[in-house]
């Protein structure tokens, strides 16, 4: 009987450890996940630049 109960308190560790480190992989792959769509976001992203239109007229005197 006394055999059984660690081997249970062993399988109840191991089960709780990779518990903990699921829980970790899941909160870094999010973490991880937002920031690759801020960074792929280009329509988020995009700035306009005037000076590169046909049409740009500059307004400085040259």
């Amino acid at each position: 009987m006394e055999n059984a109960k660690k081997a249970l308190k062993i399988i109840a560790i191991i089960a709780a450890v990779a518990g903990a480190l699921f829980g970790a992989y899941v909160l870094v792959k999010k973490y991880v996940d937002s920031k690759r769509v801020v960074i792929g976001n280009d329509a988020e992203n995009y700035v306009s630049c005037s000076c590169c239109d046909d049409t740009f007229v500059s307004e400085t005197v040259a």
